[in-house]
């Protein structure tokens, strides 16, 4: 019965710890697509502590779960576990540990569902407006062309996913991007569909909407929208160069209020233009590679935790 409090413990020291040492640390913004990654390890580990602990305290309290279970391991195993030792209290305190983890993860497969949902009706809405806009001319299909061109007198350019994805530009873009800028603004908003940026953003935010008294999955989502953005930019300014991306970043953006005094809702886009302009100052590969793996252990160490006493029981 230790186990399960022990794997719940360790969730939450990760929930605690992992978010206070990511925002001291000063290399997440020079490597967006590690720190993307790092954030997605150690919420894995997270949810993967409380997976855990819900199966061991189910199988704490109940035969059945823990005849499935541990149906094929070993007694020794299962005695290991000491699962059925304890009294009706701990009995009792598995069971209620057990059904609130089980309605945690109900409510996290809900939100995750909604968000699914929202962000599909929001497509579809966008979708209609931009048939409205730009009707199919004869003989062309829907979803033949992945390049829009609207009229409009708003800056803008954006990337709209589905089963047919599509880059939109308006031609008040296309008059204001000089030369490359255009291809750098294109190749942003290609690498979030490349990337699947949309699918972290809807977990993140799906999470966050689902727990927002639990500050690991707020830090979560408010990362995943800031570093998605600096990832894409990076894989722009390697083609474009880094002059051109923050060109093009500033004149798509000039007409926003978003770089003098109250730019609160788009306040990291001065930031952004500073770091392209900023001379870069990467990690060596060396150092990447390990944090890659650090990350991918964090993960791991909840499986092992869950598994220490089976691993004794058979050494």
């Amino acid at each position: 019965m230790m186990v399960p409090a022990a794997l719940l413990l360790l969730g939450a020291l990760t929930a605690v710890a992992a978010p206070r040492l990511l925002a001291r640390a000063d290399w997440p913004d020079r490597e967006p697509v590690v720190a993307l990654w790092v954030w997605q390890c150690v919420v894995a580990a997270v949810l993967l502590c409380c997976a855990l602990s819900m199966t061991l305290s189910a199988a704490a309290a109940w035969q059945a779960v823990r005849g499935h279970v541990f149906a094929s391991a070993p007694r020794a195993v299962v005695e290991a576990y000491a699962l059925g030792a304890a009294g009706p209290w701990a009995a009792t305190t598995a069971a209620t540990t057990a059904v609130t983890l089980a309605l945690g993860g109900v409510w996290t497969a809900t939100m995750l569902v909604r968000e699914i949902v929202r962000a599909r009706r929001r497509r579809r809405l966008q979708s209609g407006e931009l048939l409205l806009r730009a009707p199919l001319l004869p003989g062309e299909e829907p979803g033949q062309g992945r390049f829009v061109v609207l009229e409009g007198e708003r800056v803008d350019a954006w990337w709209l996913p589905g089963t047919a994805p599509r880059l939109v530009v308006t031609t008040a873009a296309l008059r204001r991007l000089k030369g490359r800028q255009l291809d750098a603004v294109l190749a942003h908003e290609q690498e979030h569909a490349r990337a699947r940026h949309d699918w972290l953003l809807h977990c993140s935010e799906a999470l966050a909407g689902g727990f927002p008294q639990v500050p690991v999955f707020a830090a979560f989502r408010d990362e995943m929208h800031r570093l998605v953005e600096l990832a894409a930019d990076d894989m722009a300014s390697r083609r474009f160069g880094r002059l051109t991306t923050a060109l093009a970043l500033v004149e798509l953006n000039e007409d926003r209020g978003v770089f003098g005094p109250g730019a609160a809702p788009h306040a990291y886009v001065p930031q952004r233009v500073h770091r392209l302009l900023t001379p870069p100052d990467r990690l060596t590969a060396a150092r990447r590679l390990r944090l890659t793996a650090a990350a991918a252990l964090v993960p791991v160490v909840p499986v092992l935790v869950a598994f220490v006493p089976g691993l004794r029981a058979l050494g």
